[in-house]
């Protein structure tokens, strides 16, 4: 029973913890997730073009 006790003030207090948590708007929401899609983009492209060119350079140098 101890062990249910804890897991309730666990539950109490994290749903305590997200009312206090500024949750962005909407506007704010379409802004960031435009941010975090083009930098994972923007780095995806250039570890693509990395690899492209090591891949290059290696078969050059075992050719």
């Amino acid at each position: 029973m101890r062990f249910f006790k804890r897991i309730g003030k666990f539950l109490h207090e994290v749903r305590g913890e997200l009312k206090k948590v500024n949750w962005p708007n909407k506007r704010e929401f379409t802004v960031f997730t435009g941010i975090v899609l083009s930098t994972v983009l923007v780095i995806g492209v250039f570890f693509w073009i990395l690899d492209t060119t090591f891949l290059a350079i290696l078969q050059l140098v075992i050719r």
